[in-house]
């Protein structure tokens, strides 16, 4: 079980990974921003099977509310900052694939 102050040390922890996660986007560091994500996800993971049992009191709840929406706000620049790169990756990939069939298709 996690103490309210593990619970919020969490969250921080979290907060300080988006940032970098959007400094890794920001500079097409794919790789890093991977790494970045498994360990918000253990993170994530360790707060759904933990923090059902703790209670904020006021000023926690507050500054929960807070980190959220400043990864949620990291959350959306990051998003804006990879679709570009997932749909250039997802054009090459389309175009890999139908150069392959094309040579498939008319090899003899």
């Amino acid at each position: 079980m996690m103490t309210n102050q593990q619970v919020l040390a969490t969250y921080e922890a979290m907060r300080a990974l988006t940032a970098r996660m959007l400094v890794a986007a920001s500079n097409a560091e794919w790789d890093e921003l991977e790494i970045l994500e498994r360990q918000i996800s253990d993170h994530a993971q360790r707060l759904k099977n933990n923090e059902d049992q703790v209670v904020l009191e006021s000023a926690g709840r507050l500054r929960k509310v807070v980190l959220i929406k400043q990864m949620l706000e990291d959350d959306r620049k990051i998003r804006d900052l990879t679709m570009p790169w997932m749909a250039q990756l997802s054009r090459l990939i389309n175009s890999t694939t139908t150069e392959r069939r094309l040579a498939n298709a008319y090899s003899v």
